[in-house]
């Protein structure tokens, strides 16, 4: 079949690779119908993230037709799912409490070495995303093995196009859980730095949750007016200071609860910034940790901090004393994505949830090397490429 390989920094192609078969009884294989670029991909195409091996298969956001169950399976042929990026078993303690990234079984045993060192303890497996998180092959491809079939993946009703449901798979249940970890109440001023495709979920998930106002907090005036588009106030980082505009906005107290969207590979023209990339490009430290510390400082004392956003190792200048002294609470995670998947599907079916205005470009997988590089290189214009493995070359 053909996938979308990684083979170094800035360098993926289409390649021929073995198609997937039934390795356990409880897998299942999908035929891809729809598959995503995912801002978190961008990690991986710069070279971020360690323990990816050439021939790697990338991928985490997808969507396809059951073609081949195991005995144990709960699937059937014929079946449209969409897959959760997190790959969870159901049965140990952590799926118990609904905390399906943190399961303790969706990691092979011989991936857990890695994870075990940074972490203290392995996380569950991802699609697509190196050996750290079980070397599992991706989604960006003609046909994947779906692990632990009976517990992650939802059966889409009948007639359902694959673009109102395509983002279940990840940044829809990432944005809602991390308006959800906010603590939103009513009359909350929340603050959102980034309008990626995560940030937007956010946005509007905050303002679904009941917040009274929402400030997006970004560079590219494309996404800062789709943040518009679901009731936010933006501020353009380029063109003010964030936390003077933020102290403005919110009468000197600053916003009740903050999400930092942005995560490891922040960008601006901040000294401190400058200096996360200094120590990031010597090794010095793995993380630019930029966007979390503005965020830290500019949340109002007894507030609450929720970050959705992909940090994969260590950083310094985290400011601790500010986070103690003002009080502030914390909630992070990989997104547990198969709790929040039949809600937000009803809420998708119900007309409550916007998803395909996300949708800047649509591509088959064939020219995915190109998605990349587009979403790589113009983030103002593309906001989601979506590569569809049966739509022909324009």
């Amino acid at each position: 079949m053909k996938a979308l390989a990684w083979h170094g920094k800035h360098d993926v192609r289409i390649d021929n690779v073995p198609d997937p078969g039934i390795v356990n009884p409880r897998d299942a294989i999908i035929k891809v119908t729809a598959t995503a670029i995912c801002g978190s991909d961008l990690h991986l195409y710069d070279g971020y993230i360690p323990t990816m091996q050439a021939g790697d298969v990338l991928g985490h956001e997808f969507m396809g037709e059951v073609v081949e169950t195991g005995p144990k399976s709960t699937l059937k042929k014929g079946q449209k799912i969409v897959v959760p990026f997190t790959i969870a078993c159901g049965n140990c303690y952590h799926c118990g409490k609904h905390q399906y990234s943190a399961c303790d079984n969706g990691l092979p045993a011989d991936n857990q070495d890695i994870a075990q060192e940074l972490y203290g303890q392995p996380m569950s497996g991802l699609f697509g995303y190196s050996h750290m998180t079980g070397g599992y092959a991706g989604g960006q491809a003609e046909y994947v093995r779906v692990p632990f079939s009976d517990v992650g993946p939802i059966v889409i009703p009948d007639g359902i196009d694959d673009e109102k449901v395509l983002f279940l798979s990840d940044i829809l249940p990432t944005g809602w859980m991390a308006a959800e970890n906010a603590e939103i109440e009513p009359g909350d001023i929340v603050a959102v730095w980034g309008c990626g495709p995560v940030g937007l979920f956010a946005v509007q998930s905050a303002k679904l949750m009941g917040a009274d106002r929402v400030i997006a907090i970004d560079h590219f005036p494309h996404r800062l007016e789709l943040a518009k588009q679901f009731g936010a106030e933006t501020i353009n980082y380029e063109e003010s200071a964030v936390y003077e505009a933020l102290m403005e906005m919110t009468g000197g107290i600053g916003p009740d609860a903050v999400i930092d969207c942005v995560g490891l590979e922040a960008h601006g023209f901040f000294v401190d910034n400058v200096l996360d990339q200094v120590k990031k490009s010597t090794f010095l430290g793995t993380d630019r940790i930029h966007a979390n510390r503005q965020a830290i400082i500019a949340c109002r004392k007894g507030g609450r901090v929720s970050m959705p956003a992909v940090y994969g190792g260590f950083v310094d200048k985290w400011p601790l004393g500010a986070f103690m002294e003002k009080g502030l609470t914390l909630k992070t995670g990989q997104t547990h994505v198969q709790h929040y998947m039949p809600g937000l599907l009803q809420a998708i079916l119900d007309g409550k949830i916007d998803t395909t205005f996300l949708i800047s470009h649509r591509l088959p997988l064939k020219q995915a090397p190109d998605g990349y590089r587009m979403f790589h290189d113009d983030q103002n214009e593309v906001t989601k490429v979506v590569l569809k493995p049966g739509l022909a070359a324009a």
